[in-house]
C-alpha cells in the first residue's frame, strides 16, 4: 500500500554530463562513458533504496534525453536534417531532426543499461520509454504525411522495446505523454490507439505519465496562462480510465490541478505526483504526507503510488536526494498512521 516511486528523469552526476541542464552532452567517450553512466545508475539506486522508494527505476542516467535517447537507435531519421519546429503546441520552437522514411531499430536501444540496473537491486524495477505521441510532437515528419500514421508506426518500435525490456525482468513499463495535456482531442481520436498499441502483448504493469513538463523557464511560464484551475486532465481520464493501460501518473503538489479529478480514474492505480519539480525548495515528509491525503479523498489507498510531479533532470543532485527523501518518509508516515488506525 502506497508504493513509492519516480516518474523519471534524475539528475547526471558532474562527471557524467553537465549539472542542471537538459540535454546535456555526455562528458564521456567510449567505454568510459558505458562505465560512468553505470556508475550514475548506482548511485542512484542506492539513493533511491535508502529513501525508501519502494518502485526504483535508473533515473534515465544511459540516455541524454527521454526522446531523443530512443530515437538516436532508429532508423529512417535524418539528424542533419533540422526542422524548425513548435514543441507541444508552439510552446516553444527548436530545430528537430526529421523523419525520412520508414522508421526501424536498429536493434535493442536500451537493453543494457537496463539488464545492468536489474542485476543490481532486489527492488521492483520500473522502466519508462516516450510515448507515441510525445515523439510525434518532438520530431519532424517528412515522410508519413500524419501524426497518427507516424505515431502508430513509432508505437511498434515501441512494443518491440518494451517486449524487450520485460524479458529481462521489468516489473512497470512507463510511457511518458506530456502531450497529452496538450492534444486533448487527439489523445481521443488516436493516442490511446498509439499506447494499446506500445503495450500489446505486455504482461508486467503498464503506466503513462502525463505532467505539465520539467522545472524550466519555458513551462513555468506557460503553467502561468492557465488559469486558477488546471483542468486539462478532465477532457482526457474517462478515455484513460477505459483503456487498457494499468496505471496513470499525474502531477498534484503545487500545482492547480483540482485533485477530485482524480476521481475520474477510478478504475486505475493512481500515481500521485506529490513532489514539485519546478521548485528547488526540499518538501518535508509532513508536505509529502498532506498532498498524500488530500488525494485519499478520491483514491483508495490500495491504488495509489505516491510519485514524482515529473523528471527531475534539471534540479541539482542534492535537491533531488532530498526529495526522494521527503517522498519516502512521507508516505512512511502516511502507512503508519493508516496501520494505526
Amino acid at each position: 500500500m502506497l508504493q513509492t516511486t519516480i516518474a523519471g528523469s534524475l539528475p547526471k552526476p558532474s562527471w557524467l554530463a553537465e549539472p542542471e541542464k537538459l540535454w546535456a552532452a555526455w562528458r564521456l567517450e567510449g567505454d568510459e562513458l558505458a562505465a560512468g553512466q553505470r556508475d550514475a545508475a548506482l548511485v542512484w539506486l542506492k539513493e533511491q533504496e535508502d529513501a525508501g522508494i519502494d518502485i526504483v527505476s535508473d533515473g534515465e542516467q544511459f540516455r541524454v534525453h527521454f526522446v531523443h535517447g530512443f530515437l538516436e537507435q532508429v532508423e529512417g531519421i535524418d539528424w542533419q536534417r533540422k526542422t524548425k519546429m513548435g514543441i507541444r503546441d508552439n510552446r516553444y520552437v527548436v530545430d528537430v531532426p526529421t523523419v525520412t522514411g520508414p522508421v526501424r531499430r536498429k536493434g535493442s536501444v536500451h537493453g543494457a543499461g537496463f539488464e545492468f540496473t536489474r542485476a543490481h537491486t532486489g527492488h521492483k524495477l520500473k522502466f519508462t520509454l516516450p510515448g507515441p505521441m510525445t515523439i510525434c510532437d518532438t520530431i519532424a515528419d517528412a515522410h508519413y504525411g500524419s501524426r497518427p500514421e507516424m505515431a502508430m508506426a513509432f508505437a511498434a518500435l515501441l512494443n518491440e522495446e518494451a517486449q524487450e525490456i520485460e524479458a529481462l525482468g521489468a516489473d512497470v513499463i512507463q510511457f511518458d505523454e506530456p502531450a497529452f495535456n496538450v492534444f486533448m482531442d487527439d489523445v481521443k481520436e488516436w493516442g490511446i490507439a498509439a499506447l494499446h498499441r506500445a503495450i500489446d502483448g505486455l504482461s508486467c504493469t503498464t503506466a503513462v505519465h502525463i505532467c505539465y513538463g520539467y522545472g524550466i523557464q519555458e513551462n513555468i511560464d506557460w503553467k502561468k496562462t492557465l488559469g486558477a484551475e488546471w483542468r486539462q486532465y478532465e477532457e482526457i481520464f474517462p478515455a484513460l480510465n477505459a483503456s487498457r493501460i494499468g496505471q496513470v501518473s499525474l502531477e498534484c503538489a503545487h500545482s492547480h490541478v483540482p485533485l477530485s479529478l482524480i476521481g475520474l480514474l477510478r478504475d486505475k492505480d493512481v500515481l500521485v505526483g506529490a513532489i514539485d519539480v519546478a521548485s528547488e525548495e526540499v518538501e518535508t515528509p509532513d508536505q509529502v504526507a498532506a498532498t498524500i491525503r488530500a488525494a485519499m479523498e478520491f483514491v483508495d489507498p490500495e491504488r495509489m503510488y505516491p510519485c514524482t510531479n515529473c523528471g527531475m533532470a534539471p534540479l541539482p543532485r542534492q535537491v533531488a536526494a532530498g526529495k526522494l527523501r521527503a517522498l519516502g518518509a512521507g508516505a512512511a508516515l502516511v502507512r503508519n498512521q493508516l496501520g494505526a488506525e
